[in-house]
């Protein structure tokens, strides 16, 4: 373990030299490239409008997409100041932000340097293939280019001095990168685009309304990642509880997660052969994970095997759909969820509970939901019945089709299971943590 500390400080310290060797050559190359007569209060603006941004620029980090106001200040300053100019804005830019935020120096390095030297290199490029007249089709052209080797040397630069701080080969950090950086480069570069244009039409009013733009865009950007960060923290609360629940419920009954898998997942299958879209068919399997959840509130004898059920016990069993749904109401993010749980074992007849609902009232994932239960109960070998074969199960669900269950439903699952293997069509392995997918059901959460 010490050894493992020592190897990455004695990366870090390489990474810390080498940003700070980088950046030393950055302020020297644009001391050198640098005139002064160029500046005015559009460079004002400008470095007024990277600070602000830096400070505010949330970015979108859940999607790894840059859509950076400091950067954006920074091209304009390629167009109408030139390398040093951009340099300039990106460092001041950088800098205050370090002094307010006080993060750690090796990072205020890397971004110098990986923020930095694309703009000097850009820049240059840009000087040297730019037609004289600003504003024609070659200049834009000229600055289109510009911003996309920004944004390209940015990632490389920074991922050659993230990789051994974070472990992970450089080039595995590139690929990762490609698809946002896409999704950034179509972004980036027609605003860089539009926000010159203004610059140079509107002359300082432009760039004030540019760079309040940049500030506003940044502070938004803020909002929307603590609004995402918030609800993922709220989604992982919300799905931690219910996923201990479900957990508790089967040290109780130890059929209970497995069989809540499998509903599930023969659930979603259903759904998706019966051409429902995939939003829809993510809403039947999040159902048939919780659908028991309401059984948690029942008492331990009526979960105990082997004891003969009274009518007070089958009264209170009829009612872990409404107590399951009332417990995904009280969690907040489940409406939809607690409709299905409350209706998965009303009947097509209108005998089933809680509310007598007949076919046309009861919700089509709940009714899916319904068959896919009654097929794993009766077929998987943890239940308190002697399991049946998957051939005796389908002709029993079509034997209650029309009264119990929705036949077209019931045909669908039959499809199924004639093209699959004994693995599937006895859901033993089913696992619970596979089918939670606890990670993915948080993010999506998030960014929804």
């Amino acid at each position: 373990m010490r050894r493992a500390i020592r190897a990455w400080r004695g990366k870090a310290n390489v990474v810390l030299w080498v940003s700070i060797g980088g950046t030393c050559a950055c302020f020297v190359w644009a001391a050198a490239a640098g005139d002064p007569g160029r500046l005015d209060w559009l460079f004002a603006v400008l470095a007024l409008g990277a600070i602000g941004a830096n400070l505010f620029d949330a970015g979108t980090e859940a999607q790894s997409v840059s859509v950076s106001g400091t950067v954006l200040a920074a091209l304009i300053a390629i167009a109408l100041f030139g390398p040093a100019g951009a340099f300039a804005v990106i460092a001041i830019g950088e800098i205050v932000s370090w002094a307010v935020e006080r993060y750690r120096a090796t990072s205020l390095f890397i971004n110098l340097v990986g923020a930095g030297a694309p703009m000097l290199i850009a820049g240059t490029v840009f000087e040297a293939i730019r037609p004289d007249g600003d504003g024609s089709v070659g200049y834009y052209l000229a600055l289109a280019l510009a911003a996309v080797l920004v944004l390209v040397l940015n990632l490389l630069i920074v991922a050659a001095l993230r990789s051994p701080l974070d472990g992970v080969p450089f080039h595995l950090i590139v690929v990762d990168a490609v698809r946002p950086l896409l999704v950034s480069l179509a972004i980036n570069v027609p605003l860089a685009l539009a926000a010159t244009g203004l610059c140079l039409e509107l002359g300082v009013a432009g760039s004030l309304f540019a760079v309040i733009s940049l500030v506003a865009f940044g502070y938004m950007a803020q909002l929307v990642a603590t609004a995402r960060h918030r609800s993922k923290q709220y989604a992982s609360l919300s799905w931690g509880v219910l996923s201990g629940l479900l957990r508790t419920l089967d040290i109780r009954d130890p059929r209970a997660a497995r069989h809540a898998a499998a509903v599930a997942a023969f659930a979603r299958d259903i759904a998706h052969a019966s051409g429902m879209s995939s939003q829809e068919c993510e809403l039947v399997h999040t159902a048939g994970l919780l659908h028991d959840i309401g059984q948690f509130a029942l008492s331990d004898r009526v979960a105990e095997r082997g004891r003969v059920l009274n009518d007070e016990d089958w009264t209170a069993i009829r009612r872990h759909p409404e107590l399951g749904a009332d417990m995904l109401r009280d969690l907040g993010l489940y409406g939809p969820v607690a409709e299905i749980v409350h209706a998965h074992h009303e009947r097509i007849d209108g005998r089933g509970y809680p509310d007598r609902l007949t076919a046309d009232e009861i919700p089509e994932a709940a009714k899916i939901i319904a068959v896919a239960e009654v097929y794993d109960t009766l077929t998987a070998h943890d239940t308190y019945r002697t399991p049946i074969s998957s051939f005796e199960a389908l002709n029993e669900l079509r034997r209650v089709s029309g009264t119990q269950l929705d036949g077209r439903y019931v045909e669908i699952l039959a499809r199924l299971l004639a093209g699959s293997d004994i693995t599937y069509r006895h859901a033993d392995r089913a696992d619970f943590g596979r089918e939670l997918d606890l990670e993915r059901r948080i993010n999506d959460a998030a960014a929804s």
